[in-house]
């Protein structure tokens, strides 16, 4: 999990190896071109130039355009005195077929009885939609919405029902294909279910759509879920996430036909950018021992699945790194000692299995430059490793944009496979218990999508689309993480407070009846 998360929880609270064939990589259809994406032809204009409008109450006057762009000179407004119902909207014809994004950057006083951006008449039924969110101040956010071509045309619409006074602003509108130099598949789709077997200990159940209850990885497997992680403390003090439970789980997770990736924090607790914490059985050793400690943690461990049956499919040598771990000595103050505690750990898994896969992980996905940075710190060390691990939370780690040009260079620049191996949305603002939840209003305004079961589901599948584009079959995989970490009393994120909540509830894939929510589905679609 990122260190930002339980850093400020922590601030509220004191205040089988499943492989699908690699295809060759699609030929990316041609994206249609918005014509006037930035609203500036014709300057204030009551109907911009290209795009077209429609008021079945008669009320077009309530779209035009007017000074003040985002990028520009102008923007399209959608406001009237009086209450009002208004579409601005452009059609295409002879679309090829396929996947397109409709993005365009919004911002608006809230309070519409409806506002969303749409995709319509594209031969998808219900039409996709995502609401347009309130905004603070001049704040501008870019939203999406994602449909699949399968009648040769398509519409872009801003639809408005609103009340007097109600405002949004639009401005440079894109609409792109799927294309991008990927394979359009996404051959790992997983999730992080570390906390399932301690909410089921306290009590957690779940349920299907129509209220039966159900097992949570058997509805995430036959939605299309073909991974779990597993993180894997030293001593935990609640005595979840060490080996015996790891190895229980691993029973259940492959039982599923499912493949198995573990996440080393090589920690008592939780291990991230912010917190490298030794165990307390490792503290006073020396460096050599400390070397040693990792190599046979990390054996021990995937020694142990092998034994039963249930090998990992891929060993993730420390979580989120890119501080390093175990500090003080393996800081990334001191390369030297952080490749060889890496190097220690690669090669404890490679003796178990040398089928067994290595990732490195660091947080912060849509940041170019820091990944550069550590790994080519850690290549030139000699560091061994198979795949390249990043979280990305997209009200923490950049832009879509920004995480698919990193994982599109370090791909090529380091010549191997990349994965999202954390990542997550909101469905809610509400809290569904006492604990201040991460994901909050300004959350939702930094990424553009609405907290809502469909804004989540959006944002998902958005990067699912950003790895599925890497280049040259190199988009591996993506990871949601805790999706099964709903809000359950005794199952709370610190394994030393045993009265500590869940700030995660809110982002979980299941909702607050624990049903499962349409972010699920996505899984089947990539």
């Amino acid at each position: 999990m990122t260190g930002r998360l339980f850093r400020r929880t922590f601030a509220v609270l004191a205040a089988a190896l499943v492989t699908a064939a690699v295809l060759p990589p699609a030929h990316a259809q041609a994206a249609p071109t918005v014509v006037n994406p930035g609203f500036e032809a014709n300057g204030r204009t009551q109907t911009p130039s290209a795009w077209e409008e429609w008021s079945g109450a008669g009320q077009t006057s309530a779209s035009y355009t007017e000074p003040g762009g985002r990028s520009g000179s102008y923007r399209l407004a959608h406001w009237a005195s009086s209450a009002y119902q208004v579409e601005t909207y452009q059609y295409f014809s002879n679309v090829p077929n396929g996947s397109y994004t409709l993005r365009v950057w919004v911002r608006s006083s809230g309070g519409q009885n409806a506002a969303y951006i749409a995709l319509r008449n594209c031969g998808a039924s219900p039409e996709p939609r995502t609401n347009i969110p309130q905004t603070s101040g001049s704040t501008w956010v870019q939203i999406s919405v994602t449909a699949t071509v399968s009648a040769g045309q398509c519409t872009i619409s801003f639809v408005s029902n609103a009340n007097a006074g109600n405002w949004i602003n639009f401005d440079d509108v894109e609409l792109v294909s799927s294309g991008g130099g990927g394979s359009g598949l996404v051959q790992i789709k997983g999730g992080d279910v570390s906390t399932l077997a301690k909410n089921e200990a306290f009590g957690g159940v779940y349920y299907d759509a129509n209220g039966n209850r159900v097992d949570p990885l058997v509805l995430l497997r036959d939605s299309g879920m073909n991974y779990a992680r597993l993180k894997v403390w030293v001593n935990p003090p609640d005595g979840f996430n060490n080996k015996s439970r790891v190895l229980e789980m691993a029973r259940r997770i492959k039982g599923l036909g499912m493949g198995l990736i573990i996440d080393f924090h090589y920690s008592d607790s939780w291990a991230d950018p912010g917190q490298q914490t030794k165990p307390a059985a490792w503290r006073n050793l020396s460096f050599s021992q400390l070397r040693t400690a990792v190599y046979n943690h990390t054996y021990d461990v995937l020694s142990g699945l092998a034994a039963q049956g249930t090998p990992a499919d891929i060993a993730q040598i420390g979580n989120e790194t890119t501080n390093g771990m175990l500090w003080p000595d393996g800081h990334t103050d001191n390369w030297n000692n952080l490749a060889q505690l890496l190097t220690a750990g690669a090669n404890a898994a490679k003796a178990v299995s040398s089928s067994t896969r290595v990732m490195l992980h660091l947080d912060r996905g849509g940041n170019n430059s820091t990944y550069r940075w550590w790994f080519d710190n850690a290549t030139s060390r000699g560091v061994p490793f198979d795949i390249i691990g990043a979280s990305y939370y997209c009200y923490w780690h950049g832009s879509l944009a920004e995480l698919q040009n990193n994982l599109n260079d370090v791909s090529a620049r380091y010549g191997k496979p990349v994965m999202v191996m954390e990542t997550a949305y909101g469905f809610t603002l509400a809290q569904n218990d006492s604990t201040g939840n991460i994901f909050e209003s300004t959350h939702q305004q930094r990424c553009g999508y609405p907290a809502t079961p469909a804004g989540q589901a959006q944002q998902l599948r958005d990067v699912f689309r950003v790895v599925a584009n890497v280049p040259n079959g190199r988009g591996l995989g993506v990871f949601y993480w805790e999706p099964t970490w709903t809000a359950v009393r005794g199952s709370g994120w610190d394994p030393y407070d045993p009265n500590s909540g869940n700030a995660w509830e809110n982002q979980a894939l299941f909702d607050y009846q624990s049903r499962p929510l349409p972010a699920i589905s996505v899984y089947s679609e990539f």
